[in-house]
């Protein structure tokens, strides 16, 4: 059984026992939490598709860590002027666990 979530803007595709990252969430690590924006649904014979999304299935998950990612380095350059800048950004994620999906 595998779901399609939605968290931040993007979609995601998990199933029980996944580990995925997300954009951050407002919670402590080690609670649990219930996603319940689930964009589809399928048990292996059946898939249920939402408009946008369905309803009375949520998305079980326990929260793992809190984090940054890797650094990007982003360039900005002008040519022939002699402007040159360079900037660094980190973003946050939250680690989760996916428990159960519930229909």
């Amino acid at each position: 059984m595998y779901a399609v979530i939605e968290s931040g803007g993007k979609q995601h595709k998990v199933a029980e026992g996944d580990s995925i990252r997300l954009e951050l969430i407002a919670s402590e690590e080690g609670s649990t939490i219930e996603l319940d924006k689930v964009l589809m649904v399928h048990d292996g014979k059946d898939s249920k598709v939402g408009s946008p999304f369905l309803k009375d299935t949520k998305v079980i998950a326990e929260v793992l860590k809190h984090s940054k990612s890797s650094k990007i380095k982003v360039f900005k350059m002008k040519r022939r002027k002699g402007y040159r800048r360079t900037l660094g950004h980190r973003q946050n994620f939250t680690e989760v666990l996916i428990k159960s999906i519930k229909k």
